[in-house]
């Protein structure tokens, strides 16, 4: 039972969703069963759902039918029934919190029980929420579609002289396509960059001319975002997609879910980590100022909880841009809202990584030779960063024994290919450099071309950096 569907669901309930669930499981009109309303009893006990043991199907069985016989088929039926009641009551708790979606729904009902007062007056509450709605995302108008076709459903039924509202039903069910369409493109392209895949994107250039030739749409925040999106990330030359792009963020940010914002503002950082990478100036800081505005609005925060990934990409960016009292207190301030099985490792990880950057190798060493993380990248970093500071601090004993461990920790570990290939060649320079002759100056431009010609190497502005100090 342990790993049942309806032991991950209790388990994944909070206290207000189990008391709520509890008024629901024991109304009559969702379960007649006390056999089920037991069930959830004790599985309700949260110590009861911590232990492996108090949940055996007959240890279970025992506590709801104490003066019976175990019977797996009578525990799996009400394991069953329970399950069913659980979810009904998530699917209604879900349609409830879009109250524009219910109240069309509710309207729907009205209409064909033919109670005309009672479905006009529902559509204007309906109406009436929904221009309410702080939100104008794609969303909003997928209701504002529901709301218009219901009426027309409703004009149509009057008769044939009856005035329709089919340009309004048109009109909200384009923008809705149009942005629900451009979102998905560009989540598409996204993901097809980092997986190596490829999708069709069908219809796409069409509905781009259609835009292009109808600029009014672009006033529609839900579908100018996307578009400059696109078209930012189809064509990284051309800034002024890219200043559109930031224009409509920064001005109609507000109209978005928080839960959108990130996906809106991860996808504007990778297209300026793309620029970064391509060596083009000022798009550091242009990430940089994407991810203090989100941290300011907590848009970054799901659930409560800043990404490991998120959190770490945000010091990588502040310390590249020498920002080292903001990254400071950017890690004291958001270290709570990392998860904690992940939280010490990754403070000291990443205040190393500050002390690192400051020059003061003596704290950052000792905040890596102390640590021993499960992430393996992670690992590699903090091995990287230590080898650079033996190098630098001539501790060359240390850091011949260091570069043995990485090249055994290199092949014990399941490392990325593209990975593998980075760290071997930081590796190799670095054994190089250390063989290298000060006075030979023409090996020195020999290695240095081999460094500048060789990819991937994360490390080749500092390995080029300390030939020039030869």
């Amino acid at each position: 039972m342990e790993k049942s569907n309806l032991v991950s669901i209790c388990r994944a309930l909070d206290k207000k969703e189990v008391r709520e669930l509890r008024k629901w499981v024991n109304s009559p009109a969702h379960n007649q069963r006390q056999d089920v309303s037991d069930l959830f009893e004790y599985l309700a006990t949260g110590q009861n759902l911590d232990s492996e043991k108090k949940l055996e199907k007959e240890r279970v069985f025992k506590a709801i039918y104490p003066d019976k016989t175990y019977s797996d088929a009578e525990m799996r039926q009400v394991m069953h029934f329970l399950l069913r009641v659980i979810e009904n009551f998530l699917v209604y708790n879900e349609l409830a919190k879009d109250e524009v979606r219910s109240q069309t729904i509710l309207a729907k009902v009205y209409r064909k029980r033919q109670l005309p007062k009672l479905f006009q007056k529902t559509m204007e509450v309906g109406q009436n929420i929904q221009q309410q709605q702080p939100f104008r995302n794609h969303q909003y108008f997928e209701n504002e579609f529901f709301l218009q076709f219901e009426q027309y459903t409703y004009l149509s039924g009057l008769g044939r002289n009856a005035p329709l509202n089919l340009q309004e039903v048109s009109d909200a069910n384009d923008v809705a396509f149009l942005a629900n369409k451009l979102q998905l493109s560009c989540i598409m392209l996204s993901h097809q960059a980092v997986f190596k895949t490829t999708y069709k994107l069908q219809m796409l250039n069409e509905l781009l001319t259609y835009l292009e030739n109808n600029p009014l749409l672009l006033k529609v925040p839900a579908i100018a975002i996307y578009y400059y999106q696109y078209k930012a990330m189809t064509k990284p030359e051309a800034f002024e997609h890219f200043r559109m792009l930031k224009q409509e963020i920064f001005e109609n940010g507000h109209l978005f879910p928080p839960e959108e914002m990130r996906v809106i503002y991860l996808l504007t950082i990778n297209y300026c980590i793309g620029r970064i990478n391509a060596g083009i100036d000022g798009f550091l800081k242009e990430s940089f100022e994407f991810y203090k505005n989100g941290i300011q609005k907590n848009i970054f925060l799901e659930n409560g909880v800043l990404s490991r990934f998120t959190f770490g990409n945000i010091v990588i960016a502040g310390l590249n841009l020498k920002e080292f009292d903001w990254v400071e207190n950017f890690i004291n301030e958001y270290k709570v809202y990392l998860d904690e099985k992940h939280r010490e490792d990754l403070v000291h990880f990443n205040l190393a990584r500050l002390n690192f950057e400051r020059k003061n190798y003596k704290k950052a060493m000792q905040l890596f030779a102390t640590l021993d993380y499960d992430d393996i990248l992670m690992n590699l970093v903090a091995k990287t960063m230590l080898l650079k500071m033996y190098y630098e601090l001539d501790e060359f004993s240390a850091l011949d024994s260091l570069i043995g461990s990485m090249k055994t920790y290199l092949q014990r570990k399941k490392v990325m290919g593209y990975h593998k290939d980075n760290y071997k060649n930081i590796i190799q320079y670095t054994k190089k450099m250390l063989k290298m002759a000060h006075y030979d100056k023409e090996q020195i431009q020999k290695l240095k071309q081999e460094i500048e010609a060789t990819n991937p190497l994360t490390e080749r502005k500092w390995l080029l950096a300390q030939l020039d100090k030869l």
